[in-house]
Formats: C-alpha cells, sequence, structure tokens
C-alpha cells in the first residue's frame, strides 16, 4: 500500500545559489508527489546562480519562484514542520543551524559547490553538471526508500549512506 504521506525536505547551503536550489528543484520533480522540498542558506546569495538556472531549465523542470532564501524562514512558528533537513555543502555542515521543530531527520550529502569553480566557462558549466548528477543519483535512492517500513535507525543509516555516493568523484 503506498504511503500517503507528504514528507517536507529542507535542503541547506550557504549561499542557497546553486546545490541546495538544484536539490530542491530535482526532488519536487522526481519525489512524485510524496515530497515538498524547500531549500535555504546561512548566508543567502540573494539571486540563484546562473548556471543553475540554465541547467535546470535544459532538465525541463522549472524555473519559476525560485529565490535565495535564509533559514531563518523555516525556522519560523508558523514554517512548515521539516521532516528531512539536508545540507549539501561543507560550510553548512559545520554550521550551528536552527532547532527544526518536530526533531526532523537529518543527513550531511557533501558535495562540492560548482560556483566556486574558476576556469573557462565550459569548465563551470561541466562542475554544474557534476553537482547536478550527484544530487539527482543521491535523489533517486532516497525516494525509493521504504520509509514507512523502516525504523528512524535504518532510515538514518540509509540516508548517511546516500550521503556517501559519488563523494569521490572530482568536480573538474
Amino acid at each position: 500500500m503506498p504511503d500517503p504521506k507528504v514528507y517536507n525536505v529542507l535542503f541547506l547551503c550557504t549561499g542557497n545559489s546553486a546545490r541546495s536550489i538544484m536539490a530542491e528543484v530535482l526532488l519536487n520533480a522526481i519525489g512524485r508527489g510524496r515530497f515538498k522540498a524547500c531549500s535555504a542558506g546561512s548566508h543567502p546569495k540573494g539571486q540563484v546562480h546562473p548556471l543553475a538556472l540554465e541547467l535546470i531549465a535544459k532538465n525541463r523542470l522549472p524555473t519559476e519562484g525560485l529565490r535565495s532564501k535564509d533559514w531563518s524562514e523555516f525556522a519560523k512558528p508558523d514554517a512548515p514542520r521539516m521532516d528531512f533537513v539536508f545540507t549539501v555543502c561543507d560550510n553548512a555542515a559545520g554550521e550551528v543551524c536552527p532547532v527544526w521543530p518536530g526533531q526532523p531527520m537529518t543527513a550531511h550529502w557533501g558535495i562540492s559547490d560548482p560556483a566556486a569553480v574558476e576556469g573557462t566557462e565550459e569548465e563551470q558549466r561541466r562542475a554544474f553538471f557534476v553537482s547536478y548528477n550527484q544530487l539527482s543519483n543521491r535523489l533517486s535512492i532516497f525516494v525509493n526508500l521504504p520509509l514507512t517500513g523502516l525504523d528512524r535507525l535504518a532510515i538514518q543509516r540509509k540516508l548517511d549512506e546516500i550521503g556517501r555516493i559519488g563523494a569521490e568523484t572530482p568536480q573538474t
């Protein structure tokens, strides 16, 4: 029997301009209505990186309404209650996060920052492509977890395992 629950998922990164935005869009697309993804940053850049928007659009996913936002929006009393919170960059994993109501499951899914890659436009696009694919691979596994059939400890182990997938892949 399918799980009727819709899980709220928050992706965190420092700038909320690339990785967390791509994760938000990907999960909303591949989650088949079972997940409502959002993203935020500890020090948001204020705009979504143009190469992230370009890649999302090339994959025929929606870019409307995407914005770089502060994670404090999701720590407010009237914010949606999160079931999962994932950090997708090394900086946010080491920062002190707000207290999330409801004790969501958390994991660190570190992805190298494609926006930090310097070099040719082609090298920068490749970095975004690699990050996008890593997120897509991890999220494809995540959406197929039998969440109602696993206890919290088993889910946490799976989330941690997913965070290690592709971690050895170079970004350049």
